[in-house]
């Protein structure tokens, strides 16, 4: 299992949301692209980018800070998602430099873009599926829909989606622990590997999510305790290494 930190990008700013309200926020750096040389120093082999603006918006807002990222870091495995709605966008991401688009919101309102973008974009896509109480959450979250988030994910099975990121949103950003349950019923649900989102909080976690790993979790994105000092990124990913070894 990696061990993804996530930077969240807000008016060109890293912050951390509580529950995604772009009211409650948490400025933890005005330089994203020195806050991604931090955890590429700590070993990162892999980043989570979220556009918040983006998101809600329905448009790359931030798109300059991603692509410094990815130029900066050719090395490191870049994921970006919020405001992804049209081919054209997935391919000026991928010739950024970045090397897996998320669609979030898009792929709830029109499952048949997912298709789509897979076709063009051979191993580059991932699924963004959010969700409150079961049920899948669109624009930036602000819209639960009447969808179950497993049914949705059944879907996307022979689409050739690359994994998809399951994100709790009663868990996120409330360093509540992340619901190992939900993620485990999401990743059986289907094929695709999942990458476990929202309400990771310290080792107890990860421990949890790498017991059930076997069930398809192929990582864990983690945001506001790497902030916070709860979690130790190297810690955690090391504890990954061995339980694979």
């Amino acid at each position: 299992m990696i061990i993804i930190p996530a930077i969240d990008l807000k008016d060109g700013a890293c912050v951390r949301l509580r529950q995604g309200v772009m009211d409650d926020s948490t400025v933890f750096s005005s330089d994203p692209v020195a806050v991604a040389a931090t955890w590429v120093e700590k070993g990162t082999k892999r980043l989570h980018l979220v556009d918040l603006n983006g998101a809600f918006e329905g448009k790359p807002i931030n798109g300059e800070v991603v692509t410094a990222i990815a130029k900066a870091h050719p090395q490191l495995t870049v994921q970006i998602g919020g405001g992804i709605r049209s081919l054209e966008t997935i391919e000026h991401y991928l010739d950024a430099g970045v090397n897996y688009v998320i669609i979030g919101t898009k792929a709830v309102k029109d499952p048949a873009f997912v298709h789509e973008a897979c076709k063009a974009f051979s191993g580059n896509i991932i699924v963004g599926l959010d969700a409150k109480n079961g049920f899948v959450a669109t624009d930036g979250w602000a819209e639960v829909s009447e969808v179950k988030a497993t049914e949705l994910a059944k879907k996307f099975a022979d689409d050739g989606v690359e994994s998809i990121i399951y994100t709790d949103i009663a868990r996120d950003g409330m360093m509540q622990g992340v619901n190992v349950e939900a993620t485990v019923e999401m990743a059986q649900a289907s094929p695709i590997p999942v990458i476990a989102s929202g309400g990771i909080t310290n080792m107890d976690d990860i421990r949890a999510l790498v017991d059930r790993e076997e069930a398809g979790i192929l990582g864990a994105i983690t945001g506001r305790a790497i902030y916070e000092g709860t979690l130790d990124i190297v810690e955690a990913q090391h504890y990954c290494d061995g339980k694979k070894s």
